[in-house]
């Protein structure tokens, strides 16, 4: 090599012991530093791979930011769209279900109004009868012989009471003669004054025999109505509940101590006594329909009227006494039954009825949300009955408004809404 060439070093000499200590490390050095530029190219892979991530995940964190924002700007302008139904009025009745036991229209205890003995029983318990059918007949044989007495007696009277119309016939007579003569002077004015007393005398006489065969007429009267006592009959169609005597027995006739014979109740129509509560009696009326209810006939119904109600409560239990007839032409239902009473209420105030699905139940009561020039505005209303689809209320809402069904839980006071009326109300 030319020392003089300008693109050669100089030449700079190397002591022999750096020579031999040069070449005893080069060959180990140089696969050291070949691990090292390897290690420091994987650490900027992975920082760039990291940078990178970061980088991308930076980006889709800011798009979701601006969704959300965009998604929540978009919620507060958007109007929710809701269906809403029509406060109708109440058009239902108030039903009331009460116990209640049946009875007979009318029952009447039956006593002997005749002494004597049982000749013929002709009905027996169970069996039914028509008015005027003979139910028993009493023998008194001492009673017709009062009755032959009396009817002697009377003809007696009667004689005497002829005697005595005949006697003043003759005063009369014997006055209107002597009369003219006493005047004339040709008879004595004693004799004139002894026939008008005869006259006056006769005439009290035939007054006494009359009054004495009236009453001798009417005492004759009370035998034979007696008499006619002495065949009992009914005195209105029913069903004999009660017998207490038989062929032979003896019974008494006596206004306190009579014998009771029988017992006889009004079956073609049943009565029924309820007491309705106060907070359901305002509004009931004679003609209010009922139904009545036996358990042990679940099939039918037994419908009725209202006849008749107390004008007062009861001070005790606050309860109106009513009364229902019920037509029972056939007899299936008897006294003495229990069964319930279904009375239709006319409602005394006036009430209104919304959808069941449009109640808001909360820690502040029931409410419900009414729509009114597109905002919704929360009512609170008491509820009168549940009905299933639908529920009455008392107060809260008007009839013609309109309320949201089935409203959202986040539904606030003020909220701008866009109404779509129910087909379905």
């Amino acid at each position: 090599m030319n020392s003089m060439d300008p693109l050669t070093p100089p030449y700079i000499p190397v002591p022999e012991e750096s020579r031999e200590i040069n070449r005893e490390t080069r060959p180990d050095s140089a696969p050291a530093q070949h691990k090292g530029r390897g290690a420091r190219v994987f650490g900027l892979g992975v920082l760039g791979l990291l940078v990178v991530g970061l980088a991308f995940g930076a980006r889709n964190h800011y798009e979701q930011n601006l969704a959300v924002a965009a998604a929540a700007e978009a919620q507060r302008d958007l109007t929710p769209q809701v269906r809403v139904a029509t406060v109708k009025p109440s058009g239902y009745d108030a039903v009331v279900s009460l116990p209640a036991t049946t009875s007979a229209f009318a029952v009447a205890n039956i006593f002997a109004r005749a002494s004597g003995y049982i000749d013929k029983r002709e009905v027996d318990i169970g069996d039914h009868v028509k008015k005027g059918q003979l139910l028993a007949d009493i023998v008194a044989p001492e009673l017709d012989h009062q009755i032959a007495q009396a009817e002697a007696t009377l003809g007696q009277l009667k004689a005497a009471l002829q005697q005595a119309q005949a006697n003043m016939e003759l005063a009369n007579v014997t006055w209107k003669r002597d009369e003219p003569l006493v005047k004339q002077g040709w008879v004595t004015p004693q004799q004139g004054t002894t026939d008008v007393q005869t006259l006056k005398a006769d005439q009290a006489a035939v007054g006494v025999a009359q009054a004495n065969v009236n009453a001798q007429d009417a005492q004759l009267l009370v035998l034979h109505q007696q008499k006619l006592y002495q065949q009992v009959v009914a005195p209105f169609d029913g069903v004999i509940t009660q017998r207490n005597v038989d062929v032979g027995s003896l019974v008494q006739a006596d206004a306190t101590s009579g014998t009771f014979m029988f017992t006889l109740m009004q079956g073609n129509v049943i009565r029924t006594q309820v007491y309705v509560p106060q907070d359901q009696a305002f509004g009931l009326h004679p003609g209010a329909d009922a139904v009545i209810r036996v358990p042990e006939i679940p099939n039918r119904t037994f419908p009725g009227k209202v006849t008749r109600i107390a004008d007062a409560l009861q001070p005790g239990s606050r309860t109106l006494l009513t009364e229902i007839d019920i037509p029972n032409p056939d007899g299936v239902l008897t006294p003495g039954i229990y069964c319930t009473v279904e009375l239709h209420i006319p409602q005394a105030a006036a009430s209104v009825t919304v959808p069941a699905d449009s109640i808001i139940f909360n820690a502040s009561g029931v409410h419900v949300a009414v729509v009114q020039n597109g905002v919704a505005h929360l009512r609170k209303v008491n509820v009168a009955r549940d009905l299933g689809t639908e529920v009455e209320l008392r107060d809260g809402v008007k009839q013609g408004e309109s309320v949201i069904l089935n409203p959202s839980v986040d539904l606030a006071e003020g909220a701008k809404v866009k109404t779509a009326v129910d087909r379905n109300t």
